[in-house]
């Protein structure tokens, strides 16, 4: 490509590209295990490859349990302003999606919030979106180069509030290695009709001798967002943030320090939402440091740690009266003062004759402090904090070549002080201190069987308690967002899950595949329980036609069962690059012991759609259909239509071999559509689904430069 044609192209997206990450030309240290799954492996390139070609799907046939990855490339096309957005397709997967561009948190297997852990390298998010729906993420899709959802055993790495699964997201903000050309600069940008929005993030990485360093920022901003036959009203938001960091780094390691601030402004949707022009102002600074040593001794194969401090808040804003303009004040302020970090130690291998042995031996620990102050001074369930340890150890067997198997164990003591609430007397609530300490154990077992036809056959059992999380033992307040009066349980005990999974996966050739089914027993689980009774703010649950309805956290055995399914097959070969088929299918169903259903429980989706790829170009079109959901809960829940959303992508990359230092190495640009039919399309897992709709017909165009 001349130097005239690729100034062209630089010119043509720059108006929509703002801002810069790491070129893919660099020179990496060999390292033992980041973020990958499974923390028993050896010699570089720890985390689970992914094909070249642009669309290849991303199976992983390495692991005892399911890892869905979106790799940078994919995170790029497919735009998602949040990661519940971003991942909404996937099978397994979807978002709360109770203000859709701005606070939707991805849901798994049906599992959200306590049970979805959702960290950034190695350390949680820790804002405050696991306490309330209408709380953003802070982490954004514009500042990550890659994503994996996982499943299963290697949860047990991160806590027992992963019971669900942990969503990892990866990025360059700490240096693991010095650039090839010493410096590197990425800028991305897009589009969006559906919503007027404008996004777009600079990202540098520079290095020399022993010393990198990172810098980004992104910056995104959106109106109201279309739907059918209008606008969804209250949904304009705006985000930005910053990040620097840097690493010392050396032949068997590196040691690194980065400092985040994420900001976010956005309005929130439904009819509540609109009348008192509801909106929340978010903030959060964070501090994150990572290290590791490879091959310190004979004995022990890496040393590694992982650490972060997060000062988080948000003031949830409002008219107090609807009527006049001049009554806005903040309702409520949310704030999150957190500290964590975790250590792990692998073992090199021993023989044990019958097998290879490789064991990691980790401890995790953190404090957590929150506030939700109101002006009444009554705070949901402020004020309370809590402390955790834990211990966790993992031993993988290499019986051969073809059979592994992991043993692993986790055993935690969590300290909970809160002010416990009662509600004896109708609009009258007692609060008296309360400390609670619970130890929660898991212990989960794998196996990786390799078969004919490069098949991978895996099955794993666990069984994971979690204790309570504060909001669950100490709620007593109005939650607006919701609508909700949220009524704390200090009786809850420890929810246990007993877990098995059967996957069969197929990474290499024309067909490629990963299919799995599961199911989870609980005792005791946890969750929020309407009773269909009407409060008003102070918590007299005895009124009829009062707009809080009553939630009170509660225990029951419950069961989770569900099938997964995607493939994708290149049929033959055209114009140089070859046309395929994919398609997906997942269902999860979830009742209580008496045969009841859980509520809000994602639809069954089956999906499916022809693509042409070649090594720059890939045009692809899919079609996904969502079934009704009538599996609804007895009290306080409507059924959900069935929804058809048809999506198409476009897109271009060419990448330069061993460009100059002031040269471009490589260039994607494109374009995709979502809910191209502009259907109605209403979330069966969000809180917000009767008055807000998804996203109408939807344009993106994209672009990403890379020096």
């Amino acid at each position: 490509m001349s130097f005239r044609i690729r100034r062209s192209l630089l010119l043509a997206v720059s108006p929509f590209v703002l801002l810069a990450t790491p070129s893919q030309a660099q020179v990496a240290l060999p390292e033992v295990v980041v973020s990958a799954p499974s923390p028993i492996q050896r010699g570089p390139a720890a985390t689970p490859s992914v094909p070249d070609w642009p669309g290849t799907l991303p199976v992983i046939t390495d692991q005892f349990a399911t890892v869905t990855v979106l790799p940078g490339d994919e995170i790029r096309r497919n735009g998602g302003a949040t990661l519940g957005d971003l991942l909404f397709g996937l099978p397994g997967i979807t978002g709360s999606g109770f203000a859709p561009g701005a606070a939707s948190r991805p849901i798994i297997r049906g599992l959200d919030v306590n049970r979805v852990r959702i960290q950034e390298n190695g350390i949680g998010a820790n804002g405050a979106s696991d306490l309330g729906e209408d709380h953003f993420v802070p982490v954004d899709p514009l500042s990550i180069d890659r994503v994996e959802v996982i499943r299963g055993p290697a949860t047990l790495r991160f806590g027992s509030q992963a019971i669900g699964g942990v969503v990892e997201t990866t990025n360059n903000r700490i240096p693991t290695m010095i650039p090839k050309r010493g410096i590197s600069t990425e800028l991305r940008g897009a589009t969006s009709t559906v919503d007027n929005g404008h996004d777009g993030a600079v990202l540098l990485d520079a290095g020399a001798g022993n010393v990198a360093i990172h810098a980004d920022a992104f910056a995104r901003n959106t109106q109201d967002y279309r739907i059918p036959g209008g606008r969804q009203l209250n949904t304009a938001a705006r985000a930005d943030g910053q990040s620097i960091g840097g690493s010392y780094v050396f032949d068997d390691g590196f040691l690194g320090l980065a400092v985040t601030q994420n900001n976010a402004l956005y309005r929130i949707p439904g009819a509540e939402g609109v009348a008192e022009q509801a909106r929340i102002d978010a903030r959060q600074t964070k501090v994150l440091t990572k290290g590791e040593w490879r091959g310190p001794t004979s004995v022990i194969d890496a040393i590694r740690f992982w650490g972060g401090f997060t000062d988080y808040k948000h003031d949830e804003r409002g008219l107090e009266d609807p009527a006049d303009l001049g009554s806005d004040s903040v309702h409520q302020t949310f704030t999150n003062k957190e500290q964590e970090g975790r250590a792990e130690v692998q073992l090199a291998p021993f023989n044990l004759r019958f097998a290879a042995l490789t064991t990691a031996i980790g401890v995790q620990g953190g404090h957590q402090k929150l506030t939700a102050s109101s002006p009444d001074g009554i705070g949901l369930w402020d004020p309370n904090d809590n402390r955790r340890i834990a211990g966790y150890m993992f031993n993988e067997f290499k019986f051969s070549d073809t059979t592994k198997a992991q043993i692993a164990g986790r055993i935690e003591r969590v300290e909970l002080n809160g002010m416990a609430r009662s509600f004896d007397v109708p609009g009258v609530m007692d609060q008296t201190p309360a400390s609670l300490g619970f130890t929660p154990k898991s212990v989960s077992l794998g196996l990786i069987q390799n078969l004919p036809l490069d098949l991978v056959a895996s099955a794993t059992a666990q069984y994971v308690e979690r204790a309570p999380k504060p909001a669950e033992l100490f709620s007593g307040g109005a939650h607006h967002a919701t609508e909700t009066f949220d009524k704390g349980n200090i009786g809850l005990g420890i929810e246990a899950a007993q877990s098995l999974e059967l996957g069969l996966r197929r990474a290499k050739g024309p067909f490629r595949l990963e299919a799995t089914a599961y199911v989870t027993k609980f005792k005791g689980f946890i969750y929020r329980r309407l009773t269909g009774n009407t409060c008003d703010n102070a918590g007299d649950c005895s009124l009829p036609d009062e707009e809080l309805s009553e939630a009170i956290y509660s225990q029951r055995d419950a069961t989770f069962r569900g099938v997964e399914f995607q493939s994708q097959w290149d049929l033959l070969p055209v114009a140089g690059g070859f046309f395929g088929i994919e398609n997906q299918f997942d269902i999860v169903r979830a009742t209580f012991s008496d045969g009841t259903n859980v509520p809000r429980i994602p639809p069954m989706r089956l999906g499916g759609g022809a693509y042409w790829r070649d090594a720059n170009w890939l045009a692809r079109v899919r079609l996904i259909h969502a079934f009704a959901q009538n599996n609804i809960a007895a009290v306080a829940e409507t059924p959900t239509a069935s929804y058809d959303d048809l999506r198409a992508e476009v897109s271009y990359t060419w990448k330069a071999v061993n460009p100059r230092r002031d040269q471009l190495s490589e260039i994607t640009v494109g374009v995709n559509g979502s809910n191209l039919l502009n259907r109605d399309i209403r979330n069966s897992a969000s809180y917000s689904k009767d008055q807000v709709l998804m996203p109408g017909a939807n344009v993106r165009l994209f672009a990403s430069v890379k020096y």
